[in-house]
């Protein structure tokens, strides 16, 4: 015969609270339970560190629980390892989300994780091509004559040449472009719309103003045959406005036949036109209008780039460099 049946373990308080949000996002917000598993593990986790503390009720939890608990994880125990900025993030936004949920409901007085911010992961530095890569790109975009070769071309050299975002370049429409003249070497201007349609005017370069005129005079005319007159520069086959998809396609189709390695995308040309502008001694502030950032302090994190640059040129330059 089986012994007796044992009841459950009561359920403290801060289990039930947990279990009433964790009930809350599955009914009321349909949230997915593959999320819900997730802020379970982020949860039952949290509530051990806060058994340690002698902490089984949402009003006995401090903001210092909360710091101290953060710190934990990046810290790790013996039986977790120490997590990095990243996932530890995702753990605390659980636990605010918990005791956000509980003020909200009235259960407890305060949030005391509404002044616990979440680790922030480390920034990385933007990834840049050196110039010969540059070149080795723009030149592979170039292979063949047809009307796609001509605008894959241009679209390239737009992209590096004024440090256009893909969105800004694709939303081109022919009103924008003042190309100059080419017989006194006046580069022109394009003018972009950035993030909030903010408008920024750029100077073009020769290179891109040539592939330009050669994509508006010998291919758009072939493509554009086929829309309804569409004002965009850029142009699919079908005459419509090139595609934000179409665009990292010829990127990537180019960085192949280059043999280039690792990820090319529209963004690591507008990083290396950052990067190449500030290793050419250009102002901070400048290259901080061009690429149309808000703040400079957005800008900045391209110094850094630019300073491992002197490092690399000093290194292998200076006679006293090396031992």
């Amino acid at each position: 015969m089986s012994g007796p049946v044992r009841p459950p373990r009561p359920r403290s308080p801060l289990r039930r609270a947990t279990d009433g949000w964790l009930d809350h996002l599955r009914v009321e917000r349909g949230r997915s339970e593959h999320t819900l598993r997730a802020y379970r593990r982020d949860t039952d986790r949290y509530l051990s560190f806060l058994a340690t503390q002698g902490v089984d009720a949402p009003e006995g939890v401090r903001e210092k629980h909360v710091t101290d608990f953060l710190a934990h994880l990046r810290r790790g125990d013996e039986e977790h390892p120490p997590l990095a900025a990243t996932s530890a993030a995702r753990t605390v936004v659980a636990v605010r989300g918990l005791h956000r949920f509980l003020a909200l409901e009235g259960e407890v007085a305060g949030d005391p994780s509404e002044d616990v911010r979440p680790p922030a992961p480390p920034r990385r530095l933007p990834k840049a091509l050196t110039v010969g890569d540059v070149e080795r790109l723009l030149q592979a975009a170039a292979l063949g004559d047809g009307p796609a070769a001509l605008r894959d071309r241009a679209l390239l050299e737009v992209l590096y040449g004024c440090g256009a975002r893909v969105s800004e370049a694709i939303a081109l429409d022919l009103d924008d472009l003042e190309l100059g003249r080419a017989e006194d070497g006046t580069g022109g201007v394009v003018r972009l719309f950035g993030k909030g349609r903010k408008e920024r005017i750029v100077p073009i370069g020769r290179y891109a103003r040539d592939a330009l005129d050669a994509w508006l005079v010998r291919g758009r005319p072939a493509m554009a045959r086929a829309g309804r007159g569409t004002p965009a520069v850029f142009v699919n086959a079908r005459g419509g406005r090139l595609s934000r998809q179409s665009a990292w396609t010829a990127i990537k189709a180019a960085a192949d036949r280059a043999g280039l390695r690792g990820d090319v995308s529209p963004h690591t040309l507008r990083h290396s036109f950052a990067t190449h502008l500030l290793d050419g001694g250009a102002d901070v502030r400048v290259v901080q209008e061009l690429l149309g950032h808000a703040s400079v302090t957005t800008t900045q994190i391209y110094t850094h780039v630019s300073t491992q640059h002197l490092r690399e040129v000093y290194a292998q330059a200076h006679p006293r460099a090396r031992g």
